[in-house]
């Protein structure tokens, strides 16, 4: 297999591994907020405790140690995460300023000092840039800026911060209008903190040059010619006229690469290290762990003589810094950039040897150490071959021992977890065998039987409401009786266009405008509507007689029961809210309690269907059309229309329907004043049956108090309860975790 279709094989296979760390990412979370939510609870238990053998116990559970190594797990499975979602394998090139990076860049990806800004003088390249190899396209550049805020944020506030320059500027504004304060007189150091105050001067003196940038949209695409005025801070000629690069974040450029057979790598050019930048190492060290699969050192050492300095030292030890799983030796090379005697450093071979020789006595260990010509392109290419050559045998060897590292520290997470529960399991006692025992002999005599107890006193006493609303069954029901009399009242009152002083003309206007035939059943239907109107305030009528007998149980359930502790409320709300109190398991009594509370008498069903008896003399059959089109009337009505009919003659037929109508309703309407009361006794015997008569509705009852006897019978059960209640959320909260705490649901390594 060739290193192309190798490293191409390794991505892909990567990509797997990224949705099982994203996955993974998501329970490590749930189980932090777990945890969160169990310390919340452990806090206030010690409040509501006062034993105080319970209070040492609970403060020894300490998940907090546990919450950190979560937290720190997270950063490092992004860093996973980010490494094998990459679509390339990432190469990172760093170095000090001046020691040929950008050299051995141009070798390798075949670009110029216009995108990849080199020289011989102060700093070049301001921004990181990423190089990807695509043969198929012409070269450009992608540019991502700054915001305002992450500007603010990550860029200009750790100076204040680190210069003791006051308050950061929350605003691009207020950056830009207030002059800076000068650096206090009593800051450690001198030179060093100098050099930094003059790095943030060069962004606020020059912001009216970059500002703009920072509301631009990113990417932004740029060709070829306009790369470097983005990733240099001057021109090939040493002119610092640049400014673009302080608000950029990050550059990619893609190009074809000499070495066509590269395959899917990138090369990331980090700016040189050794400027006063402020951020510039924490930037290096973050890069190093999300985004860069390899590095390769590279020193360029002098000509006239040249050591291991303490910054070689320093540079190494921040790099080594970025994956603690994974030495960097094991994913590094470092190239001692060799210069000839024509360039400006001179020739530097012997002194590239000398380092070579001398690496190990400062502690640099890389997996190979090599000696190239940055500017020599079969020197650069025969680095690269080694390079990739390298990263197909290894990769996957050193993705294994990355993620092996994590996945044992997430299995530790895991073991440290369950033992914190097995812990907090034994912090609250558990009720003795003979507590337990003493607790049930007592709830069995106070709920009692059919002679004495709760039992008797609740199934007594809804018996009396039953014989009490035997009695009552046959009695009209006075708020109904009322209501008729007066939607009665109201029809006599207002008649519709019968009522009306103008009522021959407008029945004439009518006439006019359509026809006799079709004026007399307008106005029968109209004041059929108006009349069924009138009777709708019924409906409120029925349902506060419902409510007041449903409040008669209410009260019985509340006086002899003591469910008054378990709601607040009245009638039906009380029924729903008790049906949803009693388990599901306990089916009979939760559906007692449902049916009565979804009993309803209403206006349309009740009452309704009387009055549209006699609504007959009001109701607009159609006329059938006869051979020759005249209308053929319907029998049994109170006026034949003809041509002839006259706004008199519709006027009385109407009154004569109208009356009719009322003074058959009312009758029919006191015949079933009764039966609110019939049917009402008859759901509240169905409830005490269902409640009461009802096998084994004794053992249901028995099952849902002793649920709620701490309740019911505080002064006896209240302390007990309020312990046992303690205790089963305590369980619930430790069970909570175990479920989330699962060993599968934390491994992602294969």
């Amino acid at each position: 297999m060739d290193i192309t279709t190798s490293i191409t094989n390794i991505i892909e296979k990567r990509k797997p591994l990224a949705q099982r760390i994203e996955a993974v990412q998501g329970n490590l979370k749930a189980l932090s907020a777990a945890i969160q939510q169990f310390e919340e609870r452990r806090n206030h238990l010690t409040t509501q405790v006062d034993d105080l053998g319970v209070i040492g116990r609970l403060k020894e559970i300490d998940l907090s140690k546990i919450q950190l190594s979560i937290a720190s797990e997270l950063e490092t499975l992004t860093k996973l995460k980010n490494r094998f979602s990459r679509d390339a394998l990432n190469i990172g090139v760093i170095g000090r300023a001046r020691q040929g990076k950008s050299r051995l860049l141009q070798s390798l990806t075949g670009l110029s000092a216009a995108e990849i800004p080199d020289g011989d003088r102060q700093h070049c390249t301001g921004v990181r840039s990423t190089i990807h190899h695509n043969p198929n396209v012409d070269t450009y550049g992608e540019v991502w800026f700054h915001s305002e805020v992450s500007f603010l944020n990550e860029v200009i506030a750790p100076y204040y911060e680190k210069l003791c320059l006051g308050a950061k500027p929350f605003s691009i504004e207020e950056f830009g209008s207030k002059p800076l304060h000068p650096l206090p007189e009593d800051i450690p150091g001198y030179a060093e903190p100098g050099a930094m105050y003059e790095h943030l001067k060069r962004y606020h003196s020059h912001l009216n040059k970059y500002r703009h940038l920072l509301k631009e949209t990113s990417p932004l695409t740029i060709n070829k010619h306009q790369i470097r005025e983005y990733v240099a801070q001057d021109t090939p000629d040493g002119l610092r006229i640049f400014f673009n690069y302080l608000a950029v974040k990050e550059v990619k450029i893609t190009c074809t690469f000499p070495n066509s057979d590269v395959g899917k790598i990138a090369l990331v050019d980090m700016p040189g290290l050794g400027d006063t930048g402020l951020g510039d190492q924490d930037r290096l060290i973050k890069a190093l762990g999300n985004d860069i699969d390899f590095v390769l050192f590279v020193r360029m050492p002098k000509s006239a003589g040249d050591y291991w300095a303490d910054v070689d030292v320093k540079l190494y030890d921040a790099a080594r810094s970025a994956l603690i799983d994974l030495p960097i030796n094991l994913w590094s090379f470092l190239v001692l950039n060799q210069t000839q005697s024509q360039s400006n450093n001179g020739n530097n071979l012997k002194n590239c040897q000398d380092l070579l020789e001398t690496i190990t006595e400062k502690y640099i260990t890389v997996e190979k150490c090599l000696i190239v010509d940055c500017a020599n392109n079969q020197e650069t290419n025969q680095l690269l071959d080694k390079l990739l050559e390298y990263l197909s045998q290894s990769i996957n060897i050193l993705d294994k021992r990355y993620s092996s590292a994590c996945q044992k520290r997430l299995t530790e997470i895991y073991e440290s977890v369950n033992a914190v529960l097995n812990k907090a399991k034994m912090v609250l006692p558990k009720d003795s065998e003979d507590n337990y025992i003493e607790v049930e002999e007592t709830f069995s005599e106070l709920f009692g039987n059919d002679n004495s107890g709760w039992w008797k006193d609740i199934a007594l006493g809804l018996q009396e409401l039953r014989v009490q609303l035997w009695y009552q069954r046959q009695v009209p029901d006075e708020e109904l009786h009322d209501g008729v009399i007066a939607a009665i009242g109201s029809c006599e009152e207002d008649k519709g266009i019968l009522s009306s002083k103008s009522a021959l003309q407008e029945i004439n206007n009518r006439i006019m405008i359509s026809s006799a035939f079709r004026a007399y059943p307008d106005y029968q239907d109209e004041l059929r509507v108006l009349i069924s109107h009138k009777f709708l305030s019924l409906d409120e009528k029925l349902t506060r007689t419902v409510e007041l007998v449903k409040n008669q149980v209410v009260e019985v359930l509340k006086s002899k029961g003591g469910l008054n502790v378990l709601s607040e409320y009245e009638g039906s709300d009380f029924f729903i809210e008790i049906a949803n109190i009693i388990p599901e398991r306990l089916a009979k009594l939760k559906s007692g309690f449902q049916i009565l509370a979804n009993f309803r008498l209403s206006y349309r069903g009740l009452i309704l269907p009387r009055i549209r008896q006699h609504l007959d003399g009001l109701t607009n059959i159609t006329p059938m059309t006869g051979q020759y089109g005249q209308f053929i009337e319907q029998p049994d009505k109170t006026l034949a229309v003809s041509k002839d009919t006259t706004a008199e003659d519709i006027l009385t037929a109407l009154e004569i329907d109208y009356d009719k109508a009322i003074n058959t309703i009312k009758p029919a309407l006191e015949e079933l004043l009764c039966e609110p009361n019939e049917a009402v006794y008859a759901m509240i015997e169905e409830f005490i049956d269902n409640v009461i008569r009802q096998k084994d509705i004794q053992k249901e009852w028995r099952n849902f108090l002793r649920g709620v006897r701490g309740k019911i019978w505080s002064d006896v059960f209240g302390k007990q309860e309020q312990e046992r209640q303690i205790r089963e959320v305590w369980m619930k909260e430790l069970q909570q975790i175990s479920l989330i705490n699962q060993i599968e649901s934390l491994h992602f390594a294969q």
